[in-house]
């Protein structure tokens, strides 16, 4: 789950990691009263759950009132389009106000699960303000990665430090930033945390400047707080939809829709979508445990989706049964059409019992033998004239 950068940066804030003053504003007035309490000039940022901000005119630097006037008009209320928001942008609901900071120096520093060492990595490198993407592939020397087991001992976050070039009157100051970065990690079950751009100020301190924060999904059970931050106005409404039901569901730009049990499977299946030369159109993964009623929501969302125009079942029945799928697919079209072609591939537990239920109902569905056969037939299905 992502937060906004406001959200991120009151937890950085409780962690005692330093952060410029700002607040949360909707409105023009209440920018402007924000702004009553904070020194100018100020920095004005839109509070979408996008990277790329910066270069698509979603943070504004004002130096007067009417400037602030004018940048809050021209956010509140427009779709800002990165390239993280796809061609349709994110409609911008709320900014933040921040005071300006005198920077000398931009790092970036983040956080991450070090799966193969089972512990926790920071990540740092000087070319902050830069996607750490594009860091890692044009000049990948400038990134080090530093797994550790327990809190950063003062050795390693001097090494980091040192690798940032900041100067060792400031490694006390980057050691006590470190620590924060860790407990919160830890206290709050992230899987991603990074501070893009970290910055030094004329003053040789050190501020977070911009945060990101995702929480892990399988975690918020025991992050009632911040699952409260869940601002599903950043969510695509069929992914909120989908986690009602218990569906693990992602949207994607393609024309072929997917119901796969297993998230390996379901990776699977779109790669080779991939390489027939045909495009995913979501993630659905309908997990172990599934019920007809979550497996009938899931065809309603494939069929309403205007942009598929075939659908792929590829289930390996196990603990999800065939028939489960069959009968979801019946129920799903007592209220929504099966506009586009559907291509079956079941295999496993009450396979036989799965196909009779949708022959029995007449149902016009394509069947495949193998996953290699059924991506091949929902690639031809969607160059079909519909």
């Amino acid at each position: 789950m992502n937060i906004h950068e406001y959200q991120a940066k009151e937890m950085l804030r409780g962690q005692g990691v330093p952060v410029p003053d700002g607040a949360v504003a909707e409105s023009v007035e209440q920018v402007l009263r924000a702004a009553n309490m904070l020194r100018g000039p100020w920095v004005l940022k839109a509070q979408v759950h996008a990277g790329g901000r910066g270069k698509a005119g979603g943070v504004r630097l004002c130096h007067t009132r009417e400037e602030l006037t004018d940048a809050a008009r021209a956010l509140l209320g427009s779709r800002l389009v990165t390239p993280q928001t796809g061609a349709a942008g994110k409609r911008v609901h709320l900014v933040y106000v921040e005071q300006a900071s005198e920077i000398v120096e931009e790092y970036y520093l983040g956080m991450l699960i070090d799966r193969e060492q089972a512990a926790l990595a920071f990540v740092v490198s000087p070319d902050g303000g830069m996607d750490i993407e594009t860091v890692a592939r044009t000049t990948p020397e400038a990134i080090l990665t530093l797994s550790v087991q327990d809190r950063p001992t003062r050795e390693e976050s001097a090494r980091m430090a040192a690798f940032l070039r900041l100067p060792e009157t400031m490694f006390d100051a980057f050691h006590a930033v470190a620590e924060g970065l860790y407990d919160m990690f830890l206290q709050h079950d992230l899987s991603l945390l990074e501070l893009n751009p970290l910055v030094r100020t004329r003053q040789d301190q050190l501020l977070a400047l911009d945060a990101k924060v995702v929480v892990d999904d399988n975690a918020l059970f025991r992050q009632p707080e911040l699952a409260a931050l869940r601002d599903p106005r950043e969510e695509d409404p069929r992914e909120t939809e989908a986690r009602r039901f218990g569906l693990n569901y992602i949207a994607l730009d393609g024309d072929i829709g997917c119901m796969v049990n297993g998230a390996g499977l379901a990776m699977a299946t779109m790669d080779i979508i991939q390489l027939k030369g045909g495009r995913p159109a979501n993630f659905l993964d309908v997990g172990g445990g599934v019920t007809v009623e979550a497996v009938s929501e899931g065809f309603r969302l494939l069929f309403a989706d205007a942009h598929v125009r075939a659908v792929l079942v590829n289930i390996f029945g196990g603990i999800v049964r065939c028939d489960i799928i069959a009968q979801g697919l019946l129920d799903a079209l007592r209220t929504t059409p099966m506009r586009v072609p559907v291509i079956m591939r079941l295999g496993g537990t009450n396979e036989e019992e799965g196909r009779a239920l949708v022959r029995e109902a007449g149902l016009d569905v394509r069947w495949a033998d193998d996953l290699d056969q059924a991506a091949s037939m929902a690639v031809a299905a969607a160059g079909e004239d519909t």
